[in-house]
């Protein structure tokens, strides 16, 4: 079908698009090496629970690999993004991008419309456009 449009929502994967998650993988992405638990948790204003469950999502999706380790004969936990995960947040932020230009193009185009709306002295250019953007 050539003529389709494309829903660029459908590329805003819920996976990324929750705030928790979304601040969860823009940190990861700061550093390679991944996050300990406490940092992450500290970095995401998260609690030991919700950061959990975040990672157990990230985790069963493939954005996330979960290293636990001793270190100085203690347990600590590293959160290291994946590379499957980097790619598919890349492509969420691409998508991201286009619908905020097209939400911002909108809103400029409307500012505009309003603009010419408050500040025209002629009566009936407020009548006739009021009745064109009651016709959309």
């Amino acid at each position: 079908m050539a003529g389709k449009k494309v829903n660029l929502y459908n590329g805003l994967k819920r996976l990324y698009h929750e705030p928790s998650r979304l601040a969860i993988i823009s940190s990861l992405c700061r550093d390679r090496e991944g996050f300990t638990f406490n940092k992450l948790k500290t970095e995401c204003e998260l609690s030991f629970g919700n950061l959990s469950s975040h990672l157990k999502i990230l985790k069963e999706g493939g954005v996330i690999d979960v290293k636990k380790e001793f270190v100085n004969n203690k347990p600590q936990t590293t959160i290291i993004l994946t590379d499957q995960g980097r790619d598919q947040f890349i492509q969420y932020i691409q998508v991201l991008e286009k619908v905020l230009k097209n939400a911002a193009q909108a809103v400029s185009s409307d500012e505009e419309n309003l603009k010419e709306y408050l500040f025209s002295a002629d009566p009936e250019f407020k009548v006739k456009n009021k009745k064109e953007a009651n016709q959309k």
